[in-house]
């Protein structure tokens, strides 16, 4: 699956600079208190500008690696006391490659949330 950008030139290189981060979890939501735990990580995710992309997935789109790994170091230092927590960075080619599908339909890439960043 092809992103609207084109991948020639400095674009090809972009691809390769530009990062997602997925943070992919499982936390325990058994009693009162663990669904409060969960729901505030989820909270979280979304104050740092993750959009979900499964029930348990949520990805974040990042202009460079450096970027991406500020966005990996929050995410760490949030974590719940259980459950288990998964991280990965992947390049824009990479996520450009996925094949997405809602039932057998074949479905359009997650678009990429416009963000102001102060340096």
């Amino acid at each position: 699956m092809k992103r609207s950008s084109s991948y020639g030139g400095e674009s090809a290189l972009n691809a390769y600079r530009i990062m997602w981060v997925f943070v992919m979890y499982d936390l325990p939501t058994e009693t009162k208190e663990e669904r409060k735990v969960a729901a505030k990580f989820r909270k979280r995710m979304l104050d740092y500008g993750f959009q979900m992309f499964q029930f348990s997935m949520y990805i974040r789109h990042s202009s460079s690696r450096d970027n991406a790994e500020v966005h990996v170091k929050r995410v760490k230092q949030m974590l719940p006391a259980k459950g288990n927590i998964g991280i990965m960075m992947i390049t824009d080619k990479q996520f450009g490659l996925m094949e997405i599908f809602r039932g057998k339909e074949r479905s359009a890439a997650p678009q990429t949330v416009q963000q102001l960043e102060m340096f």
